[in-house]
């Protein structure tokens, strides 16, 4: 049980996956529904602050490195100026509803990323991120297991 714990916070870290495929895989490897939601919601949380404190420093440097680099740059900051509007115009919760809803595009790394690019604080963007991160577990969990399932 330990190994299928550790696999779901990880898996909740990595970009794409996050928690919409750490809590079927939770439950799947034999966790209860509330422990996979719980470790997946954590997991999913985990790089946040340091993915909004330094992505903006990370980036000035990989454009430095190489022009493959600068090109991947560009892409992930075009995909934040294509996010950021909704959260220019609803300041919390459109940050919150960038990360809550589960379709691709959207999720916690999403919302990090937009928020270092609009040099938003860690105090002002992990709360919204997190009440969005939690909303994405529920809503993952209900349409995967049923609302049952988190009680």
């Amino acid at each position: 049980m330990l190994k299928a714990r550790i696999i779901t916070f990880l898996m909740a870290m990595v970009p794409v996956v996050e928690l919409r495929g750490a809590i079927p895989y939770g439950v799947i490897a034999g966790l209860s529904v509330p422990e996979a939601f719980v470790l997946a919601v954590l997991g999913n949380l985990a790089p946040i602050p340091f993915l909004v404190v330094f992505t903006r420093k990370v980036f000035e440097w990989l454009r430095t490195k190489s022009e493959g680099l600068d090109r991947m740059v560009r892409k992930l900051e075009a995909k934040a100026d294509k996010n950021k509007e909704i959260v220019e115009k609803y300041e919390f919760f459109g940050l919150m509803l960038l990360v809550a809803i589960p379709l691709p595009g959207t999720g916690a790394w999403t919302g990090a990323l937009v928020a270092a690019m609009m040099n938003m604080r860690l105090k002002r963007a992990m709360p919204a991120i997190t009440v969005g991160v939690i909303v994405a577990g529920i809503i993952v969990t209900t349409l995967t297991y049923g609302a049952g399932a988190l009680f």
